[in-house]
């Protein structure tokens, strides 16, 4: 990596800029050329917030974002705010003169309109590169299935499934204190929060050419709104391919812990990965009648292995490699979610509001 010192700033100080704060102070345990990063600003809604977030985890100025928009030392910068916020945030620090970079985490926005208008701003600002936050993308075991998948050895596509599920919000406890992330879809829900990983990788895996055909739910508390979905599952099709397929998300599956489950079924084999068996993917081929289970580990190759092939990789250790490539340039062996592609996973999480609302009206 020939970078010159990276100067970064946060927009956003809850739980998610505190991973991201882990994974910058990280990237030079594991790669030798990581650069110099220098945390110059964090920002939020809350004077107090952002003070406790600078001096806790070494940032220098703790910035209102109007402050934040004029530091012009600032290359580098996360929008970690809450979701509706994001195109906000995106519109205003793309016209920073000296940022060369933006890691927005997602969804990238909530409208069909700011859809429209952040393709327009990432056209006239081409040069500034724009990574949106799917970290499951540079889990090992996933990089390495996506290549088996792109290789052609299993075929065309037949049908596929993917869920991720947590149980956390069966807990009434757990709902009250999060009650921001239970407003209405397309911002808030199941499907939004946990279900836009499953269908980034559903856009990385199949293309962009898939397309909803129907939306239900269901899970039922009277201080959670009808429209915030707790468990809701699409069906997608591609009229091309012809392949048809399934996302799940859910918040209420008892027992789940952090489930991601991914199956892919093809004409000539299939393929398999679950967050339960995280260092392996399995592959199974019609020709030979056999499955293969390969171990992953912790290996990023070529950049590193740190600390050892053989080691569970996790959700942390994928978000620091999703940080090295973002600073590095470098072009490795992960698919890299960029702007393009957060804005095809938000018109299905968009679609899927849509579709949410007429499940919900055939129920009345």
């Amino acid at each position: 990596m020939n970078q010159k010192k990276i100067v970064a700033g946060f927009i956003g100080a809850g739980g998610i800029a505190r991973a991201h704060a882990f994974a910058l102070n990280s990237l030079r345990y594991y790669y030798n050329d990581s650069p110099e990063i220098k945390t110059e600003v964090v920002c939020s809604a809350s004077e107090k917030s952002r003070r406790l977030f600078a001096d806790q985890f070494g940032f220098s100025k703790a910035l209102s974002i109007n402050e934040f928009v004029r530091n012009y030392q600032i290359d580098t910068v996360y929008i970690l705010s809450p979701n509706k916020f994001h195109f906000e945030h995106l519109e205003a620090v793309i016209k920073m003169p000296n940022v060369k970079r933006i890691y927005i985490e997602k969804p990238v926005c909530s409208t069909l309109d700011e859809e429209v208008r952040i393709g327009r701003l990432a056209a006239n600002h081409s040069d500034i590169k724009i990574q949106t936050g799917f970290q499951f993308h540079f889990i090992p075991a996933i990089r390495e299935a996506m290549k088996l998948w792109s290789s052609g050895k299993l075929g065309k596509l037949v049908h596929f499934d993917i869920k991720y599920y947590h149980g956390d919000y069966l807990q009434k406890e757990y709902r009250d204190k999060r009650t921001n992330r239970l407003t209405p879809a397309p911002d808030g829900g199941a499907m939004a929060d946990l279900g836009s990983h499953a269908i980034s990788l559903a856009v990385a895996f199949f293309g962009t050419g898939l397309n909803i055909f129907s939306a239900i739910q269901s899970g039922n508390f009277k201080e959670v709104p009808a429209d915030s979905d707790l468990y809701s599952l699409i069906t997608l099709f591609d009229s091309k391919t012809k392949a048809a397929g399934t996302v799940a998300a859910s918040r209420i599956s008892s027992g789940t812990g952090d489930l991601l489950n991914l199956e892919i079924y093809a004409e000539k084999g299939s393929l398999r990965f679950s967050s339960n068996t995280p260092d392996y993917y399995e592959y199974y081929l019609e020709d030979t009648g056999t499955w293969s289970r390969i171990m992953t580990g912790s290996n990023y190759k070529p950049f590193t292995s740190f600390p050892s092939g053989h080691v569970p990789a996790g959700w942390l250790r994928s978000m620091i490699h999703a940080h090295y490539e973002f600073l590095s340039g470098e072009k490795g062996e992960s698919f890299v979610p960029d702007i393009t592609h957060g804005l095809a996973v938000q018109r299905l999480v968009r679609e899927t509001a849509e579709n949410l609302m007429k499940f919900r009206k055939s129920r009345t």
